[in-house]
């Protein structure tokens, strides 16, 4: 087995000579770049490295960190390195490593940010957001009115798809979420009322509990992890693949192509939807008021109908068709605002959902608020 091996030789006093010999592959050891450095500062100052290898047997990877370590120790001490006696092979390799740059944030830097810049970086970008929002939400009241007058332009076909995929398809987890709620509701209520023997009030509990408010959010909840979702995934897809650029190119209003009929789709269907789940509710309060309670279908349906009053479907209905407007809108302004890769779909999607959640509990508390002084 040969070994490697290199040795030095002064050729005048300006230029040091580097010998290679033997196999430099992986497995033997490899030869300190230090003992160069060693040779530099012996004698009188190098000024050139020439680079021999006619006694060189094999090489591969090692003999390049070994010259790409030499080279940037005659960098540092402004030395002339003459590598035409090398192998043809390495000299390309060279060559190819020093036109390659070492890529610009690959290596993290660990500089604590002070805290009034990151206060300051947030300020600026949840302004910039609040911005968009509402440039957003401008943007598609106009949409809104140019379908008023006729104007807006968007398939037909496009709108009854959305209805079936936003009303019909979404009536299981609706349902089977709706009817958990309201056997959670009457099961919480009930061990409180049972104390006091007023069991027969579970069916009020439940009745305007879901009428009112649960079931519009519950419903809203589940729409904005479906729809919501669905929709910026769509967007931002489209994005990804440069369609929407294609809309704006052959002047069609990707507000109005895309964006509308979503919009309406859910503004028609989160009603209904929130309608069917305050029956679910109402069953399953129900279900608990019979199993547990001792109750009378007949008589928790009347209680329920005594104690549910026509404002509170309104307001349910009302919150329904809110929430409807806002799930859509934050799932294709998340998607209109995607970057253009698979990563920035996936954020996309993740804060359509976060933005429809926080949107639906701040118009909740606020209609809230509203029919407490209006006294609905």
């Amino acid at each position: 087995m040969e070994f490697l091996s290199f040795n030095f030789r002064n050729e005048d006093s300006e230029t040091l000579l580097v010998h290679f010999a033997g196999s430099w592959k992986r497995g033997n050891t490899l030869p300190d770049a230090q003992e160069i450095e060693k040779q530099l500062n012996v004698g009188p100052k190098i000024k050139r490295i020439v680079f021999m290898s006619e006694n060189l047997t094999g090489w591969d990877s090692m003999l390049l960190t070994f010259l790409i370590r030499v080279r940037a120790l005659g960098s540092s001490n402004n030395i002339i390195l003459q590598e035409d006696d090398l192998p043809e092979g390495v000299r390309r390799l060279l060559a190819l490593a020093s036109e390659v740059p070492e890529r610009k944030g690959r290596k993290k830097e660990t500089t604590l940010i002070p805290v009034l810049e990151r206060i300051g970086d947030s300020a600026a970008v949840f302004w910039k957001s609040l911005l968009d929002m509402t440039d957003f939400i401008g943007e598609a009241s106009v949409a809104f009115m140019r379908l008023v007058t006729g104007k807006a332009r968007f398939r037909q076909s496009d709108l009854l798809l959305i209805i079936q995929q936003c009303g019909a398809q979404a009536l299981p987890i609706v349902s089977l979420i709706s009817i958990l709620v309201g056997l959670i509701l009457a099961f919480i209520g009930a061990i409180q009322l049972k104390i006091f023997g007023a069991q027969i009030y579970v069916a009020s509990l439940v009745g305007i509990g879901m009428v009112r408010a649960l079931a519009a959010i519950m419903t809203g909840v589940i729409m904005a992890g479906r729809t919501g979702a669905a929709f910026a995934a769509q967007l931002g897809t489209m994005q990804v693949n440069e369609e929407i650029d294609a809309l704006k190119t052959l002047g069609i209003s990707p507000m109005e192509f895309l964006v509308l009929p979503r919009m309406l789709a859910l503004f028609l269907m989160m009603p209904l939807l929130s309608l069917y789940a305050d029956l679910m509710g109402i069953l399953g309060g129900l279900i608990v008021g019979v199993s547990m309670l001792d109750l009378n279908v007949m008589e928790y349906f009347a209680k329920t109908r005594e104690s549910v009053h026509l404002n509170d479907f309104w307001v349910g209905l009302f919150s329904a068709a809110v929430f409807g407007v806002l799930v859509a809108l934050a799932g294709c302004l998340r998607g209109m605002q995607s970057g253009r890769s698979a990563a920035a779909v996936g954020e996309a999607t993740t804060s359509a959902v976060v933005t429809s959640i926080v949107s639906i509990v701040v118009a909740m508390a606020v209609i809230t608020v509203v029919c407490h002084v209006l006294n609905v």
